[in-house]
């Protein structure tokens, strides 16, 4: 889809919810690995916050490879690992609002780690999602109706 703005798609188009359910689907396997890998480690002992902070990651690599291959593939440019960098960056900010709710519901609420934790992944998939379409993988300039070329402008009426 051409759209003036470049980077942005309409939510009144097919296009952009395939994208959104896509992007729903591979998040929701991160909530799955998320979940187990922080239940897991911290059976064998391992801090709470630590724990979640290594599945966070885990699950934000995991998440950035289906993404990139699935959810994304046609806004795909640049070399493999400069997006997952430019991902995990982003995504970074998701992470400080998950653990911020997880150590807040669990340490001052009183609420299960593993409760808390489905309360952080929740709020932060909204400011992911928003990363993501935003800033993480954005159509090409090309694909603009701007034109480049100053010989091409429209003339004044």
């Amino acid at each position: 889809m051409i759209s003036a703005t470049p980077g942005r798609q309409n939510m009144f188009t097919l296009d952009y919810w395939r994208r959104f359910i896509k992007f729903n689907i591979v998040g929701l396997s991160g909530v799955v690995i998320n979940e187990g890998l922080l239940i897991l480690l911290v059976s064998y002992g391992l801090y709470y916050v630590y724990a979640s902070a290594v599945a966070i990651e885990v699950s934000i690599i995991s998440n950035f490879v289906l993404n990139d291959i699935w959810t994304f593939r046609d806004r795909r440019h640049g070399h493999p690992v400069t997006r997952l960098l430019k991902f995990n960056g982003l995504m970074l900010v998701g992470l400080a609002v998950n653990l911020g709710i997880l150590y807040f519901g669990t340490d001052y609420l009183g609420i299960n780690y593993a409760v808390s934790n489905l309360a952080g992944i929740a709020v932060a998939f909204v400011v992911r999602y928003w990363l993501s379409v935003k800033y993480a993988w954005i159509k090409k300039e090309a694909e603009s109706v701007i034109p480049t070329d100053p010989g091409h402008l429209p003339e004044a009426a």
